[in-house]
């Protein structure tokens, strides 16, 4: 990545989310053009519930917020206030840290290992588990629940999609859906967690993590 690193930029507010896909999708192409930088951009949306490219139309339960193609890898996932979401937007052709080059396994696998870095910092320990994608959290008030999502796209060696970390959503608004196909498993968050932390905090904490996986 060289010394500086991706470019931070943190959104103020709800960004829609179909204006994050044109963002998105710009910025990928001035990535692959040479004509951008690298980015990583937290943002939070209104409530909204996007499909994956291995979505189930009967797995949308409820039609109560918007609903998007995402496009990116994954099944339904909920976005909304309280979540934050982290779009990771990096050349894939070279190597970032511990993440080989042109290693879409490796690169979810380091997007992973940056969340549960990030939790750590607030002594919740995030954790993977064979055959399900995301982050989990073993003892939670509703059993196993998962607390990280991972939805990601490549277009032409530039990642694109990314992460998101429940701090404080309305965890009701992801009974809408069957989140990533798992219905058996509930959703966490900090706050449900009993841990008051802020978006700043989190922020904070995946901005400190960040260097020790992607370099």
């Amino acid at each position: 990545m060289g010394s500086t690193g991706p470019e931070w930029l943190i959104s103020e507010g709800l960004t829609p989310y179909p204006d994050a896909l044109a963002a998105m999708e710009a910025r990928v192409a001035a990535i692959r053009a040479g004509a951008a930088a690298e980015r990583v951009w937290l943002v939070e949306h209104p409530p909204t519930y996007t499909a994956g490219t291995s979505a189930r139309p009967e797995e949308l339960l409820e039609t109560r917020f918007p609903s998007f193609a995402a496009g990116r890898g994954g099944q339904w996932t909920y976005h909304g206030p309280g979540q934050r979401t982290a779009y990771v937007m990096l050349d894939l052709q070279r190597p970032h840290g511990a993440v080989p080059a042109r290693d879409v396994r490796g690169f979810v696998h380091g997007l992973e290992e940056w969340m549960i870095r990030a939790l750590w910092r607030f002594n919740v320990k995030g954790e993977r588990r064979a055959g399900r994608v995301g982050i989990w959290v073993a003892d939670t008030p509703v059993g196993e629940a998962k607390i990280g999502a991972i939805g990601v796209r490549v277009t032409r060696w530039v990642s694109w999609h990314g992460i998101a970390l429940n701090l404080e959503p309305e965890l009701a608004h992801f009974g809408g859906i069957v989140p990533c196909g798992l219905p058996e498993f509930g959703v966490t968050s900090l706050v449900h967690l009993g841990i008051p932390a802020t978006m700043a905090e989190l922020d904070a904490a995946l901005m400190a993590e960040w260097p020790g996986v992607f370099g």
